[in-house]
């Protein structure tokens, strides 16, 4: 097993061992343990931070963190959009509603729709998952 430069452990062995060296299918690693993602980023002081993780041509994972009291302003995506909600409070506002999120908070929006968190009254980390990537 090694790490990559994004702090990904590659080359795992699926039920039928490795596909190549390091159990990867040519340069594109058959799994990937995206160790960074969803842990809070944000230096003390400084606005939201977005880090993309992964990205293929069918998703794109990303760790999202908005400090307490910070704003967002997202514009509506291209891509459906899943959202985790790994830590922290908020209220996630969009176009058909609004709901008081926290962890373990699971949220669906379809392309195109309006939204975002407000109220963050615990420092905030989503992984979000965009499929097909944007």
């Amino acid at each position: 097993m090694r790490s990559d430069a994004k702090g990904c452990e590659v080359g795992l062995s699926g039920p039928s061992g490795p596909s190549g060296p390091g159990g990867q299918r040519g340069s594109v690693p058959t799994v990937q343990i995206l160790r960074a993602a969803g842990h809070f980023a944000v230096p003390e002081g400084e606005p939201n931070q977005y880090r993309e993780h992964l990205r293929t041509a069918d998703l794109s994972i990303g760790t999202y963190c908005i400090p307490v009291g910070g704003k967002d302003g997202q514009d509506p995506h291209a891509a459906d959009e899943i959202y985790v909600v790994l830590r922290g409070r908020a209220r996630l506002v969009s176009a058909t509603g609004e709901a008081e999120v926290g962890r373990g908070s699971v949220i669906f929006l379809p392309a195109g729709e309006e939204h975002s968190f407000a109220d963050v009254t615990e420092d905030l980390s989503v992984l979000v998952v965009f499929g097909p990537s944007s």
